[in-house]
């Protein structure tokens, strides 16, 4: 934990490595990506003057990739009571929608929770390896227990369990040490074990009402206060489930936040319209480009606090993906690890991070202080950011034939070249670019290639048909007449999210797309959509051609195949899709996918 001494050195700087690296390079010097290089409060504010920004918009920009975990007295039951197991959220056990607990029953089980195993430097290393810049553990979640010592409620790590010690001091300590920024969720409505808590008992002990009133006065109120003075700098406060908390609650705590730490962030969760940024919904990678400051989260497993019954583990693979995603369309992004109950957070989740933010040392320039996709969508083959002048397209589907094909580049390109390696032969047929790549990927997760335009870039980011690999196109891209884009949410496992934008078809509506073909031929198409009845539809191609079919259906979200449409010419062409009978409004209509036939 800090001493005074350490608090007030700490609290006078914000480490800041990727906005360092950025300085030094505008500098013509080179930066190491792992060293981790404190910024002082005039620094930041200066680059943020400089580049015309907030403070907030400096800070949020540099924090682009961290580490969540979940972490509480939940963790101790992994996931499993009185042997039985219950699957999804494991951090939500005590819930009546799980195992439902008795109150009584679960804080008794704080007398023998005891991560022995916890070891902070450990999980800072491991962040570290995984090219994360920030971590933001659970200080308290729904179950009301605190995982620091609290004066405001003794039930919580240091003085309930056999443990004894304040974890996330401890975690705090180690952060500021290793050139890592720190912050903390906090549950402020819901707490199922304190009176007077959102979704928690509504009597005391004596059987007294206590209203939440009492409860946010009596203790979130002043463990608020605790998490924003008593660790030093903090990034951020992550709020979460604000429920029917009212207005001037939230006001409330944004203030203490901001009176405590001024440069510190909230996040929407605070509810009522609040925050410094938005926080998407759980596993939520949107198709297109976002604005504004917003923040994507996901899992390393199924559910958010360690599960023993889960190994349904993230690969590196879909970690880094995620990543990359979420950066390109706009958005920082927060990977979860729920340690176990010794304190460990289990090898197959460590290794994953560990192999991700290998690549990502390899290719710093495609994830840390990167612009969006000039495209505003993902590529057939991977995805594009901008990155001091540069694009470096990350490569998921390697083309085997060694040609890429970048569609809608209207610059002349300057040069061409595998990242960190050697350049590139490339032409241009119209507004597509085809690069000559090696015939085997250079990077076993993904590669990289670096394009350098010729003066300001100028992205065509009209959706656009790969000539080799399959293309999916979402509804977000269409012009859709009669029916509201809209997205859809569901649970897959309890709280395993899914979404997926779509447009409710019915027989009068239409939706358009406008794509960019590199080479005529015939196209496979098909539809991506769920619905609980089969449907007829028809694809009209630039007003002419028109095929039709009857396709089935599931209920959840599919390619169904349409039939073969042919493309005459290369260029932009407009496909049309309607619903020829079904029942309206019964389909959620959520994309196309196009691949050219091999004839």
């Amino acid at each position: 934990m800090h001493n005074d001494t350490d608090n007030h050195s700490i609290m006078k700087s914000i480490t800041r490595s990727a906005l360092a690296a950025a300085m030094m390079l505008a500098a013509g010097c080179s930066a190491p990506q792992e060293k981790a290089i404190t910024l002082t409060q005039d620094e930041i504010q200066e680059i943020a003057a400089k580049e015309g920004k907030s403070v907030q918009d400096v800070l949020f920009d540099d924090g682009n990739y961290a580490m969540f975990i979940h972490f509480g007295l939940y963790s101790k039951l992994e996931g499993e009571w009185k042997g039985k197991a219950y699957y999804g959220n494991a951090e939500w056990i005590m819930n009546e929608n799980q195992a439902g607990i008795p109150v009584d029953e679960y804080m008794a089980e704080a007398a023998t929770f005891n991560p022995s195993e916890f070891n902070a430097d450990e999980i800072v290393g491991l962040a570290k390896d995984a090219g994360m810049k920030y971590i933001i553990i659970t200080s308290k979640h729904h179950e009301g227990f605190a995982m620091f010592k609290s004066d405001a409620c003794d039930f919580n790590i240091a003085d309930a369990t056999p443990f004894g010690r304040d974890l996330i001091g401890e975690l705090a300590e180690s952060c500021h040490r290793n050139g890592i920024g720190i912050g903390f969720y906090y549950s402020q409505f819901q707490d199922w074990t304190a009176p007077g808590g959102g979704r928690g008992p509504q009597t005391d002990a004596e059987g007294r009402p206590v209203s939440f009133e009492e409860y946010f006065r009596a203790k979130c109120v002043p463990q608020v206060e605790e998490i924003t003075t008593k660790y030093g700098d903090i990034e951020l406060i992550w709020f979460d489930t604000p429920a029917e908390m009212g207005a001037g609650y939230s006001r409330e705590l944004v203030d203490i936040v901001k009176k405590n730490q001024p440069n510190a962030l909230v996040s929407s969760r605070v509810g009522n319209g609040m925050g410094d940024y938005e926080t998407l919904g759980d596993m939520e990678v949107p198709a297109v480009n976002t604005p504004g400051r917003w923040e994507g989260i996901d899992v390393t497993q199924v559910g958010w606090g360690f599960s023993k019954a889960d190994h349904r583990f993230k690969t590196p693979e879909y970690v880094l993906k995620t990543l990359v995603s979420t950066v390109a369309r706009g958005g920082t992004f927060m990977m979860n690890v729920g340690p176990d109950k010794t304190g460990k957070v289990v090898p197959e989740a460590a290794d994953a991070l560990r192999k991700a933010g290998e690549w990502v040392k390899r290719h710093p320039r495609a994830i840390y202080m990167a612009e969006p996709s000039p495209w505003l969508h993902s590529l057939a083959w991977g995805d594009a950011v901008v990155n001091s002048g540069k694009v470096y397209l990350t490569i998921f589907d390697w083309p085997s034939d060694g040609k890429l094909y970048v569609p809608g580049v209207r610059n002349a390109i300057k040069s061409v070249r595998i990242d960190g390696g050697r350049k590139l032969k490339f032409s241009k047929e119209g507004s597509w670019l085809c690069i000559d790549v090696p015939v085997r990927c250079p990077d076993e997760m993904a590669g990289v290639v670096e394009l350098t335009p010729e003066g300001e870039l100028d992205i065509d980011s009209t959706a656009a048909v790969d000539p080799v690999l399959e293309t999916i196109i979402p509804i977000e891209s269409a012009k859709v007449e009669g029916a509201e884009v809209i997205r859809a949410g569901w649970m897959e496992n309890f709280g395993e999210w899914r979404t997926k934008a779509n447009a409710r078809m019915s027989e009068g509506t239409v939706a358009r797309w406008t794509v960019d073909i590199a080479k005529p031929g015939f196209y496979d198409l098909n539809l991506e959509y769920r619905s609980a009845d089969r449907h007829e539809w028809r694809a009209t191609v630039d007003g002419t051609q028109s095929i039709e079919h009857s396709c089935g259906s599931s209920s959840i979200y599919s390619l169904h195949p349409l039939g073969w449409i042919r493309i005459d010419e290369p260029g932009k062409h407009e496909i049309e899709i309607r619903q020829i009978t079904g029942a309206d409004n019964d389909v959620e209509l959520g994309g196309l996918c196009l691949t050219r036939v091999n004839m």
